[in-house]
């Protein structure tokens, strides 16, 4: 079995931590760099119901998205809820790596499996990364669909080929308009208007749209088709999923061609923190605020 160090190297050469950006916190959290290795979990949040599931698994090394402590700390106490995650990953010899914006700008990064689970050919960037001179790697990525969808048949897509979460898609823009290029990027992406519209897209699919973000965006038009720009709006925990798949496929290539013989897991447990969705009525005449 390779000791954790050799399996950090792997990882850290598909998403180099000096990618990350400045305020993040990607690499190992915990572990012992001589430990053996034989079982890997990968998830999307160090949280402690993952990390009892790793201990359950008998994994040796878990791998989240999210980092564990993306701001400074003064304590790892285990009647903190971090704490006791950290705890109950040292006591269970279980080391912990992230891999968050190195990996969403990776290629193939975060929003390479968000396009590859609603089956989009990726076409380049949204964001391109000026480091990177065959222009694969940045933040987001350009999609195109195979045939045109109607704004409501790709948002039916997206939920059906994305995990179920309590939120769905929400969708801006008229239903009904078609949809040939569409931008998706992994996580929150209402940063990205700006590169969105400029890229002459047809829709965006991405997570935690705000509402003056979205009220601005659908009130403007793409630079190219000056037609409005409808927004599809995943669940945080849902777009960035499919990374997991993703990375666990990249650890298992890696582990087959070093015979390293790994046991690569995906966690199917849902972490999203939006347990219910009790929805309004969608009849014209019922819409609005009460009287």
């Amino acid at each position: 079995m390779p000791r954790l160090s050799e399996v950090i190297a792997a990882l850290d050469a598909l998403w180099p931590p000096e990618r990350a950006e400045g305020w993040d916190a990607v690499g190992t959290v915990c572990g012992d760099p001589d430990q053996e290795i034989g079982r890997v979990l990968f998830a999307v949040d160090p949280v402690q119901e993952i990390v009892e599931e790793a201990v359950k698994l008998g994994a040796d090394l878990l791998v989240t998205h999210h980092p564990l402590y993306l701001r400074g700390t003064t304590t790892v106490a285990a009647s903190t809820f971090k704490g006791r995650v950290v705890h109950t990953l040292i006591k269970h010899d279980i080391a912990l790596h992230v891999a968050h914006t190195n990996a969403d700008t990776a290629d193939p990064g975060v929003s390479d499996a968000l396009a590859g689970a609603l089956d989009l050919r990726v076409v380049g960037p949204l964001v391109p990364d000026p480091a990177d001179p065959a222009g694969r790697r940045g933040l987001g990525r350009v999609c195109e669909l195979d045939h045109p969808l109607t704004v409501r048949e790709l948002a039916a897509r997206a939920a059906e080929r994305l995990p179920a979460t309590a939120q769905g898609i929400r969708v801006a823009g008229d239903p009904e308009a078609l949809v040939r290029t569409v931008a998706v990027s992994g996580g929150s992406g209402d940063s990205l208007f700006d590169d969105v519209r400029a890229a002459g897209v047809d829709a965006f699919l991405t997570a935690d749209l705000r509402h003056h973000p979205a009220s601005e965006a659908v009130a403007r038009t793409t630079e190219a088709a000056h037609t409005p720009l409808a927004l599809l709006d995943a669940a945080h925990w849902a777009t960035e999923w499919p990374w997991c798949e993703l990375a666990a496929a990249q650890l298992d290539e890696i582990s087959d061609r070093e015979g390293w013989d790994l046991r690569v897991h995906v966690s199917q447990t849902v972490t999203d923190p939006w347990t219910a969705h009790a929805a309004s009525s969608t009849a014209t005449e019922t819409l609005g605020a009460p009287n």
